[in-house]
């Protein structure tokens, strides 16, 4: 048989077909679709905790600047670039319990265009002060002058819950700072909704945000809570500590 009698061989095609593309492309979407809540989980506590680390190194700059200084600084607000408000330091604070933390006068780096420090979502961080007993903890020298035995603050609260919370009070059985002692400071994140007073947040965050000595402090809460959704992060000064500190820095007789 010559050359040209040799009969044909047809090439087969190697080539993948629509329905075996379309097969590969559901698998794989399959996969990812059972990584992402995985990955946004994981990205999630962490964010979580990064911002409970930065509370808590922004509690030993507050607790720093009292041992410097004799008090605590005002909170800022959002026109003052990071600056206790009043800028003067007069410990009459312009807004003890709806402010922010005021990075500057603590000499924080990492902050906003504003002047303000942001958590890992992107929001501002709130910080409160007692103004109890006439700014006892914010005036100059305050606290040395009413000493050790008298520094008792019971305005500034910390709540489980906002069940029947009010201005100046926890509800009954909601205490975690007792309903006689309550905390030199609060410093607190909005979490990740960035909760700003908006009508669809629940009652607990809203309390956080409504400019009252009382805050709410609890476990993450879904939408479905009792109370709606909770994912605010709060931290506070026990005055034991912060005494103990001034005590030990020669700063209370």
């Amino acid at each position: 048989m010559t050359g040209s009698q040799r009969p044909t061989v047809k090439k087969k095609n190697c080539g993948f077909t629509l329905i075996e593309m379309a097969m590969v492309l559901m698998i794989v979407g399959l996969l990812l679709g059972g990584l992402l809540p995985t990955i946004s989980s994981q990205v999630e506590q962490r964010n979580v905790t990064e911002t409970r680390k930065q509370l808590d190194e922004i509690q030993q700059a507050l607790i720093g600047f009292a041992v410097i200084n004799g008090r605590l600084p005002c909170p800022a607000t959002s026109a003052t670039n990071g600056v206790e408000s009043p800028v003067t330091g007069t410990g009459i604070c312009d807004h003890p319990y709806d402010g922010y933390l005021p990075a500057a006068t603590l000499g924080l780096s990492g902050t906003s265009s504003s002047g303000l420090v942001l958590d890992s979502w992107g929001n501002p961080i709130r910080y409160a002060v007692t103004s109890w007993n006439s700014n006892t903890f914010t005036i100059p020298n305050g606290m040395r002058t009413v000493g050790i035995s008298g520094l008792t603050p019971t305005s500034l609260l910390v709540c489980s819950s906002a069940t029947n919370i009010t201005n100046s009070s926890c509800g009954s059985g909601y205490f975690i700072t007792s309903s006689g002692n309550g905390v030199p400071a609060v410093i607190f994140s909005t979490g990740k909704n960035g909760a700003q007073g908006s009508a669809g947040i629940g009652i607990d965050e809203a309390a956080n945000l409504a400019g009252y000595p009382r805050f709410v402090s609890h476990l993450p809460a879904p939408s479905g809570a009792t109370n709606g959704a909770f994912d605010d992060i709060v931290i506070w000064i026990s005055p034991n500590v912060l005494i103990n500190r001034m005590v030990t820095a020669g700063k209370l007789p």
